[in-house]
C-alpha cells in the first residue's frame, strides 16, 4: 500500500524519526529505574496495607496523598483503619512538613464533621492526634489543628472533654504559656462552655475565664469578651448578672480600644438577659461615652459602633430621655456620612465605605428607633445620601434595605419616590440587581393606586432598565428583571400595561438570543394577557401570538410559541387553553422543520392534559389525528423515537398519575376558570357602566336640544307673529335634523362576547381571534414559504371520517393510540 506524502505541517519522516530519537533521553531522565522501584507497590496489597506501606516507606508526595485519602478509608473499613492507619499518621506528624499538616487537620476535621465514626473509642483517638499537634509552631498550622479540636467538641463525650480538654485547658491559661496558646484557650473556653451544665461552667470554667479577662495581654483580654456570651448564657441571667456583669463594665473602661470595643459588643449581644435597672445607670452612660469617644477614635472602633448601632439604640429604647435618642441619633447620622465630609478628599478609604454600608444596613432600626413619623425630619437627608452615595457598595447596601425602610414609613411611601427611581437609573448594573430582590414588595407600597403622580415616570424608569440589561451581557440579571416585572400586571390595570409593557416584552421574545430571557418574557407575557380585563387587547396579543410565533418564517419563532404553549398551561385555565392555544400548537405537526415537530411531541402530554372530556371531544379527535400522523408519517429518527415514547406516556397518563395530584390539579384549575369568569364579568360591568353613561350622555343631549328647539319656535313666532305657517315639509325639518345630531353621536354598542367556544367549521377552516382572524386555507399564499403542508381538509380532518386514512406503516404504538383515545371517549360519555 503506497503511502501518502507528508503534510506540510508534520514534515518529512526523517525530520519525525530525529525529534522521536531527541525525546526519549528527556523522557528516561523524569525517573530513575531506583526511583521508580521506590515508587512501585504491591497490587496484591488492599487499601489498609498500601496505606501503612506508605506512610512507613513511602515518599512525601506519597504520605501527603494516603493522609487526604484517610476519610474514605475510615468508610471503608472503620476499625482497621483505627486499629493501624491512624497510629502510624501519628508517626508522620512528628516532624512533618506544613503540608502534611494541613492535609491531616483537614482529613480528621472531615472525619468529625461528616458523622463518620460512631464509636467514641474512635473519637478519642482522633482528639490524642490534635491535642499532640496544638501547639505547632507555625500560626496557619496550629489554627487548622484548633478547628479540628472546635469540630471534635461537638461530638466528645463529656468525661472525655472534661479529662482530656480541660486538663490541657488549664496549663493554657496561664501566664507561663504562649500568646498564641492563651488565645486558643479562649476559643476553647467558649466553645466547651455549651457542653455542660450551669454547676461545672461554674465551677471549672468561670475561673479561667476570669483569669484571661484579667490577662495582661489586650489580644487576649479582648478575644476572651469577645467569647463570654455562651460563658453568659451557660450560667444564667442571675448569676451572670452577679459574676460577669462587673467584670465586663469594668472591661468597657479598659484603655484599650479593642477591649473596650469587645466588652460592648458582647453587653449589646446581651442586652436581653440585663434587667432594666441594671442597663439604665450603667448601660446608657456606657454607651454616650463610646460615642463621644468614637468621633476620636480610629476607624476599626467606628466599623464595629455602626454595625451594632440599630441594636443598641432599640435595645435602649425605653431606658433613654429624649435628648439621649437624640443624641444617638446625631451620631447615627455623622456615621452616615463618614469618610464624605471632605471635599478635597478623591478617594474613599475601605474603613468609611464600611461605615456606611454598616449605616444602609442599620437604617430600618433607626428608622423604628426614631419613629417613621419623623423620617422625613430625623433620618431622610441620611437615607438619601446614602441611595446617591459615591461608592457602589453603599449604593447596593441602601438597595439591599430599600424596602424595609418602605414598609415603616409606607403611609409616607412618596417621600422616597426620588431615591427608587435613582436607584433603579443607577450606573452599576450591581445596585439594579440587589433592587430586583424585592421588587415586588417595592412596589406594592409604592403604586398604592394608579393615581400615582409618579406612575408615568416609574414605568418609563423600569423600561430603560429593562434595556440597559438587556443590552449588556448580563442574561440572568435580564431574566431576573423579566421575573419581577410579572408582578406589575397584578398591580396595575391591564390597559396601562399594554400601552407600556405589551410590545416591549413581545419584542424581546421574538428578537432575544438568550433561551431563558425569552422563555422568561413568554411567561411575563402570558401573565400580563391574563391579568388584562380587556377582551380587544387580549385578542390583540394572542393574534400577534399567531402571526408572528406559531406562523413565523423563522423556526426559531414557531419553537418559542410551543414554549408560550407549555407556559400558558401553567397560567391559563384548560378551557382558555384549548380554546386559544391549542389548535395553533397541534398544526405544528405539519411544520417541516423537524426540531419544530420534535419540541411538540415532548409537550403533547402537557396538551392531553388540557382537555375537559366530554366537552372537548372535538379537540380529542384533533390531537388523535395528529398523534397518527407523526407516528405513521414522521421521517425524522428523533421525532419517531419522541413520539413513540409520548404515545406510551399517554397510554399510561391516567393511570400513573396518582389520584391526590390529579384533585390538586383539578382544583387549581377551578380556581383559575373561577378567575377568568369573574374576570369576564368585570368587563362586561365595566361595558355596561360605560354604555349606562354614554345612554345618559345622550338622554342629556337630546333634553337640551328640545329645549332649544323649543326656546327657538317661541322666539321665531313672538319676532314674526304675522308670517305664514310653515309647511309640512318645512315643520319636518328640525326633527330631521334633530335625529341627524343624534345619529351622529357615538352610541353603546353591544358588547360582542368573543369567547364563545370554537364550532366545528372553526376548527376545520381557521383561527377565529374576534375582529381579525388567523385563516388556513388551502391556498399556499397565505402560508408561510417554509411550511409544505398538505390540503387544508387533510391537515383539519376528524379521525372519525366516512373516507378511510390510508397509513404508510403499521405499529403497537398505533394500537396503544388508538386503544387510549377510545377509552378516552368512553370514559368521557
Amino acid at each position: 500500500m503506497a503511502l501518502s506524502p507528508p503534510s506540510p505541517l508534520c514534515g518529512p519522516p526523517e525530520e519525525l524519526q530525529e525529534l522521536a530519537f531527541i525525546e526519549r533521553p528527556i523522557r528516561r531522565t523524569l525517573k530513575t529505574a531506583e526511583e521508580i522501584d521506590q515508587l512501585t507497590v504491591d497490587e496484591g496489597l488492599n487499601e489498609v496495607e498500601r496505606a501503612v506501606y506508605l506512610l512507613s516507606q513511602g515518599q512525601e508526595i506519597q504520605r501527603a496523598c494516603v493522609i487526604s485519602n484517610l476519610p474514605s478509608l475510615v468508610r471503608q473499613n472503620p476499625a482497621e483503619t483505627f486499629r493501624r492507619v491512624v497510629p502510624k499518621v501519628r508517626e508522620v506528624l512528628n516532624g512533618a512538613g506544613v503540608e502534611i499538616q494541613l492535609a491531616a487537620a483537614a482529613s480528621f476535621l472531615t472525619i468529625l464533621q461528616d458523622d463518620i465514626i460512631l464509636i467514641h473509642t474512635h473519637t478519642y483517638s482522633i482528639l490524642k492526634t490534635v491535642l499532640q499537634q496544638l501547639n505547632h509552631r507555625d500560626t496557619v498550622v496550629n489554627s487548622a489543628w484548633l478547628e479540628t479540636l472546635l469540630s471534635a467538641i461537638n461530638v466528645l463525650p463529656k468525661e472525655t472533654i472534661k479529662q482530656e480538654v480541660l486538663n490541657s485547658l488549664m496549663y493554657q491559661t496561664q501566664m507561663s504559656h504562649s500568646l498564641q496558646g492563651r488565645l486558643a484557650a479562649c476559643r476553647i473556653l467558649g466553645k466547651v462552655a455549651s457542653r455542660f451544665n450551669c454547676h461545672m461552667v461554674m465551677k471549672e470554667l468561670l475561673p479561667l475565664a476570669r483569669s484571661l479577662l484579667q490577662d495582661v495581654e489586650p489580644e487576649v483580654r479582648a478575644c476572651m469578651c469577645n467569647h463570654l456570651e455562651s460563658i453568659a448564657r451557660a450560667i444564667g441571667e442571675d448569676i451572670c448578672r452577679t459574676e460577669l456583669w462587673p467584670e465586663l463594665v469594668e472591661l468597657a473602661g479598659d484603655e484599650e480600644n479593642s477591649v473596650q470595643l469587645a466588652s460592648f459588643d458582647t453587653i449589646i449581644n446581651l442586652m436581653e438577659m440585663i434587667d432594666g435597672k441594671d442597663l439604665l445607670p450603667v448601660m446608657v452612660p456606657m454607651v454616650m461615652m463610646v460615642c463621644e469617644a468614637a468621633a476620636q477614635a480610629d476607624e476599626a472602633v467606628m466599623v464595629s459602633l455602626s454595625f451594632q448601632f440599630g441594636k443598641l439604640c432599640n435595645g435602649l429604647a425605653g431606658y433613654l430621655s429624649e435628648e439621649q435618642k437624640g443624641q444617638l441619633l446625631q451620631r447615627f447620622r455623622l456615621l452616615c456620612v463618614v469618610g464624605l465630609q471632605d471635599e478635597s478628599q478623591q478617594t474613599d478609604s475601605s474603613a468609611s465605605t464600611l461605615i456606611r454600608c454598616n449605616c444602609c444596613y442599620n437604617m430600618p432600626a433607626m428608622v423604628a428607633f426614631a419613629d417613621s413619623a419623623h423620617f422625613l425630619s430625623k433620618l431622610y437627608s441620611s437615607f438619601s445620601s446614602l441611595c446617591t452615595d459615591p461608592e457602589v457598595s453603599v449604593r447596593r447596601s441602601a438597595a439591599a434595605s430599600f424596602h424595609q425602610v418602605l414598609k415603616l414609613i409606607s403611609p409616607n411611601s412618596h417621600l422616597v419616590h426620588k431615591e427608587f427611581l435613582l436607584l433603579l437609573q443607577d450606573d452599576s448594573l450591581e445596585v439594579l440587581d440587589t433592587l430586583m430582590n424585592h421588587l415586588e414588595e417595592t412596589l406594592e407600597l409604592l403604586l398604592l393606586g394608579e393615581d400615582s403622580p409618579m406612575l408615568p415616570e416609574l414605568l418609563s424608569v423600569l423600561l430603560l432598565a429593562e434595556k440597559k440589561v438587556g443590552s449588556s451581557l448580563r442574561w440572568r440579571l435580564h431574566e431576573k428583571l423579566l421575573q419581577q416585572y410579572s408582578c406589575l400586571a397584578r398591580l396595575l390595570s391591564g390597559e396601562l400595561l399594554h400601552q407600556s409593557f405589551s410590545h416591549r416584552i413581545f419584542s424581546l421574545l421574538i428578537t432575544n438570543k438568550v433561551l431563558p430571557v425569552q422563555k422568561e418574557a413568554a411567561r411575563t407575557l402570558c401573565t400580563i394577557m391574563r391579568y388584562n380585563r380587556k377582551q380587544e387587547q387580549r385578542q390583540e396579543m394572542m393574534e400577534r401570538l399567531i402571526q408572528d410565533l406559531a406562523l413565523g418564517r423563522s423556526y426559531w419563532n414557531r419553537l418559542r410559541f410551543l414554549d408560550v404553549c407549555e407556559i400558558a398551561t401553567e397560567i391559563f385555565s384548560k378551557k382558555y387553553f384549548s380554546k386559544y392555544f391549542l389548535i395553533p400548537a397541534l398544526e405544528l405537526a405539519h411544520d417541516p422543520i423537524a426540531n419544530v415537530r420534535y419540541k411538540l411531541c415532548q409537550l403533547l402530554p402537557r396538551l392531553r392534559l388540557c382537555l375537559c372530556l366530554p366537552a372537548d371531544k372535538l379537540l380529542l379527535q384533533k390531537l388523535d389525528f395528529c398523534v397518527q400522523k407523526l407516528l405513521c408519517r414522521e421521517k425524522d429518527k428523533d421525532v419517531v423515537a419522541t413520539i413513540r415514547k409520548t404515545v406510551l406516556e399517554l397510554n399510561k397518563l391516567d393511570l400513573s398519575e396518582p389520584f391526590h395530584k390529579r384533585q390538586e390539579r383539578d382544583l387549581l384549575d377551578l380556581k383559575k376558570k373561577k378567575e377568568e369568569t369573574v374576570q369576564l364579568e368585570m368587563e362586561q360591568l365595566e361595558q355596561d357602566s360605560d354604555g349606562k353613561v354614554t345612554s345618559d350622555r345622550h338622554t342629556e343631549r337630546k333634553r337640551r336640544d328640545s329645549k332649544t328647539s323649543l326656546t327657538f319656535t317661541k322666539s321665531v313666532s313672538i319676532s314674526s307673529p304675522v308670517a305664514a305657517p310653515p309647511s309640512g315639509k318645512e315643520r319636518r325639518k328640525p326633527k330631521l335634523s334633530r335625529s341627524r345630531s343624534l345619529s351622529s353621536q357615538p352610541s353603546s354598542s353591544k358588547p360582542v362576547n368573543s369567547d364563545r367556544p370554537l364550532k366545528v367549521k372553526d376548527l376545520s377552516g381557521s383561527f377565529r381571534l374576534g375582529k381579525s382572524s388567523v385563516l388556513v386555507s388551502k391556498d399556499a399564499s397565505l402560508r408561510t414559504s417554509h411550511f409544505t403542508m398538505t390540503t387544508q381538509t387533510t391537515s383539519f380532518m376528524p379521525i372519525l371520517t366516512t373516507e378511510p386514512v390510508l397509513w404508510t406503516t403499521e405499529g403497537t404504538e398505533v394500537a396503544l393510540w388508538s386503544r387510549a383515545v377510545k377509552q378516552w371517549s368512553v370514559a368521557a360519555g
